[in-house]
């Protein structure tokens, strides 16, 4: 294999390579190849020059390669690299050389066939440089890894982008040995993987969310009806205990298998722990939370754990944090006798309205009515006065009429 094949066993230890006036090369079996390249801080990306002497930029690149930048870093990734001598030119550090990573692969546990909505469960993934696990933990650092889910569609490759499905993302893994991962750095990915998506046929895919390694790993899988069922019952007597009841569904939950932890807690910070244990014949726990009758405000959530019938896988359930509350009693006496008086003080209202809108319309028509009669008033006053001056001219104008008739 070469200088290569020596730049793998390295890179697969944590290890680098010298390299001459940041020179190397790739040998002629790699399918794929990635390289780390450390520059100074906020120096620009290197420029990757081929053994034919084509230049590769950040900002501008073919399909095959894959270009993540930092203010510090770059790691780029070259799908069918030309073999022979490479060269990156740029502000490398040369305290931190170049580090080689090929023939890598993203391999995952397989995922039950069947799933069940609600239920969380444990997925890794690992990458393996060389068939070798990859601890190089400034590449793990950025990878990234996802898991999504998209609806199940037939031949969705030959479907335009905007038809195909579109991805539910539900879950980030991690190798930082908190959670579920066992181990920091290993190369070994973990999440605790909700199955929150409603019960279908799903495309279960494991990408890289920042583009430095893009080859998805794909599955299909079921996801069925949840086959736990949890309900509360509040109590409304005192030192009557609430009741939390955890049912499992016949034929898909082993009978006795199911174990409860509820944690049930108070607005003041007082928490409570009950535990319960199904019987080897029964799918039902019946866990009693205490109610002292103290008035407030509490919430309770918890986790189930089962074992499906079918497949004897053990199953777990998050329960979602719920709430209720615990108020004084009502007196439906009392109750009915203030909405007695309310009603009856209503009526009143509605009566001193009626009453205050009587006496303004009565008012209204008297102020009309005296309108009228004085604008009939004042318009009869006119006419009269008109009518005698009229009478008073024709009287005047006799005499004079007759003083200028001729004598016989």
């Amino acid at each position: 294999m070469g200088m290569i094949m020596t730049s793998v066993c390295y890179a697969s230890n944590s290890s680098s390579i010298s390299l001459l006036d940041n020179r190397f090369r790739v040998d002629p079996s790699i399918e794929q190849i990635t390289f780390v390249i450390y520059r100074a801080e906020r120096s620009k990306p290197v420029v990757l020059v081929r053994p034919d002497g084509r230049k590769y930029y950040a900002q501008r690149s073919p399909d095959n390669v894959r270009w993540y930048q930092e203010s510090a870093m770059d790691i780029v990734t070259i799908d069918n690299p030309m073999p022979g001598p490479w060269q990156a030119i740029g502000k490398v550090t040369p305290k931190n050389k170049i580090k080689l990573i090929s023939h890598l692969k993203l391999s995952s546990q397989q995922l039950p066939n069947r799933l069940f909505e609600g239920e969380e469960i444990k997925f890794t993934a690992r990458l393996t440089s060389d068939g070798q696990p990859l601890i190089l933990r400034d590449f793990l650092d950025r990878v990234k890894l996802m898991v999504t889910f998209s609806k199940y569609v037939p031949d969705e490759e030959n479907l335009s982008e905007e038809a195909r499905p579109i991805p539910k993302l539900l879950g980030e893994f991690s190798d930082d040995g908190r959670g579920l991962d066992e181990y920091p750095g290993d190369g070994v990915f973990t999440v605790s993987l909700p199955i929150g998506t409603q019960p279908g046929k799903y495309r279960v895919r494991i990408t890289s969310g920042n583009g430095v390694f893009l080859r998805a790993q794909e599955q299909v899988v079921l996801v069925y009806p949840t086959p736990i069922e949890a309900s509360f019952i509040q109590s409304r007597k005192e030192d009557d205990p609430h009741h939390v009841i955890i049912s499992g569904e016949q034929g898909m939950i082993i009978p006795g298998s199911i174990v409860t932890h509820i944690e049930h807690s108070r607005d003041n910070g007082e928490t409570q722990l009950v535990e319960g244990i199904a019987e080897p014949d029964s799918n039902k726990t019946d866990l009693l939370i205490a109610n002292d009758g103290d008035y407030g405000h509490y919430t309770w959530d918890g986790k189930v754990y089962a074992t499906e019938a079918g497949s004897k896988r053990p199953l777990y359930f998050p329960l979602k944090e719920k709430a209720y509350n615990v108020v004084k009693e009502i007196d439906l006496a009392e109750v009915k006798r203030m909405r007695e008086l309310e009603e009856l003080e209503q009526k009143k209202r509605l009566e001193q309205q009626r009453i205050i809108q009587l006496r303004e319309e009565q008012r209204s028509r008297s102020i009309m009515f005296i309108v009228i009669g004085n604008v009939i008033v004042l318009i009869l006053g006119i006419v009269v006065w008109f009518v005698k001056r009229k009478i008073k001219a024709k009287k005047a104008a006799i005499p004079e009429m007759q003083l200028e008739m001729p004598k016989k």
